[in-house]
């Protein structure tokens, strides 16, 4: 529910088919849980984006996520930043449906999705309107 409320800031739920996140935009990472399931990374241009791996999966405490990026790293848009067991996590019964959401959503106009269906690794996803 705190995802779906908006309580963390407007975005989007993307239903990953390959177990991999990667950047979708040049920046650095600010946060990072050790456990991997979540990452936050500030971009270039200052939104504070925040990607959950699956729902409640940081009860796996850290079980099939491997980081691939440190806190305080730059990165670039497509980076690998982590590797996740699809398999693993459905089969401990949590979702891989991913959260991706603007932190900082009251800094700007709004955030829109591009309502797109599928999207594929490298497209945006996001619209943010200053």
């Amino acid at each position: 529910p705190v995802f779906a409320s908006g309580a963390l800031g407007k975005g989007v739920a993307i239903e990953p088919t390959e177990g991999k996140l990667y950047a979708p935009a040049d920046g650095e990472i600010t946060t990072l849980f050790p456990t991997g399931h979540a990452v936050g990374l500030t971009t270039t241009e200052g939104v504070e984006l925040l990607m959950h791996i699956g729902m409640d999966t940081v009860e796996l405490d850290g079980k099939g996520f491997e980081l691939s990026v440190k806190q305080g790293d730059s990165v670039k848009k497509g980076d690998l930043l982590v590797t996740f067991d699809i398999a693993a996590i459905k089969e401990a019964g949590y979702p891989v449906v991913t959260p991706i959401v603007v932190t900082n959503t009251n800094d700007y106009l709004d955030v829109l999705d591009m309502n797109q269906t599928d999207v594929l690794h490298g497209e945006d996803f996001l619209a943010i309107i200053k």
